[in-house]
């Protein structure tokens, strides 16, 4: 299913958690991990002089200095690059989100594994937000993007149970799609699950407990029609709705559950413009929850 791997790294501690999930996959599975990492921007234009991300100094470019950031990055995960892996490094230079979108046209991966931010550690694992990179990239990507904010309690070696999310529209049928075929070809447990928003500020109201039940009642039908009818022969899966707020309900079934990994749509509303937002709930997710967090786009 993950034959080619592209890791987006920053190549510092703040890509550590991504990169221990990324080496584990590519072990396990046997598949190609691409190294890809964005040393800088240009100061000005097509400048050859570049802010370098990780000395916070301005540097000019040329093949000599390449190398010896590609050979940096090699130092940097020495000890994931052992002789039964099957590895590459790139290195370019460009605003992050756009070489990032650049290289996955190239090497068509069947996903990409990014950090929650590759800022510094104390703007990463501990913001309340995902970084503008991972907002864009998820945005435009063609294929799934993994994202690892967290140190994971399990890695990909050992995928027993996965969570997928979903609030019933479009975007959700696809990723059901993806989850389905990631239980199947991982055997694991697939959980099928919807949070009943009933937050004040998304329904306007207050609903009685009587309304939330028969709500409740609705979503196991939606889900036993829309869902378990396409299982066909896999008997291993369960399905359950909760009440709350939608992120915080899926991060504790999560945990419940003992999820090696969420799946979710990127975002079931239209965005305007360029906008670079993922949806709240899965923003939310990926910042808080205890796995790594895969986002379906198409």
């Amino acid at each position: 299913m993950f034959k080619k791997i592209l890791f987006a790294t920053s190549a510092t501690e703040a890509s550590d958690h991504a990169a221990r999930v990324a080496f584990n996959m590519a072990t396990t599975l046997k598949a190609h991990i691409n190294l890809f990492h964005v040393l800088g921007v240009p100061t000005r234009g097509f400048s050859q002089v570049v802010l370098d991300v990780k000395t916070k100094e301005k540097v000019e470019i040329d093949d000599e200095y390449i190398k010896w950031v590609e050979d940096e990055v090699k130092t940097y995960y020495a000890n994931q690059l052992t002789d039964g892996i099957d590895a590459s490094i790139k290195v370019a230079v460009g605003f992050p989100h756009r070489e990032i979108l650049r290289q996955a046209r190239e090497i068509e991966p069947d996903l990409i594994v990014m950090g929650g931010s590759t800022g510094d550690e104390s703007d990463s694992v501990y913001k309340a937000t995902t970084g503008s990179t991972l907002q864009r990239v998820a945005k435009a990507a063609q294929c799934p993007i993994m994202v690892v904010n967290r140190p994971a309690a399990s890695f990909w070696g050992g995928m027993s149970s996965i969570v997928f999310g979903t609030d019933f529209s479009k975007a959700s049928d696809k990723a059901f799609d993806f989850a389905l075929k990631a239980a199947g070809e991982l055997g694991c447990e697939m959980n099928i699950f919807h949070a009943l928003d009933i937050s004040s500020s998304h329904m306007g109201f207050t609903l009685s407990q009587d309304e939330i039940e028969e709500r409740i009642r609705k979503a196991y039908r939606v889900i036993r029609s829309r869902y378990v009818s396409k299982m066909e022969k896999k008997s291993n899966f369960s399905m359950d709705v909760w009440e709350g707020i939608p992120y915080v309900e899926i991060v504790k079934y999560a945990r419940e559950k003992h999820a090696d990994l969420i799946i979710m749509a990127h975002n079931s509303r239209k965005l305007d413009g360029d906008a670079p937002k993922i949806g709240s709930n899965m923003e939310q997710v990926i910042v808080r929850a205890g796995c790594p967090v895969i986002s379906i786009n198409r």
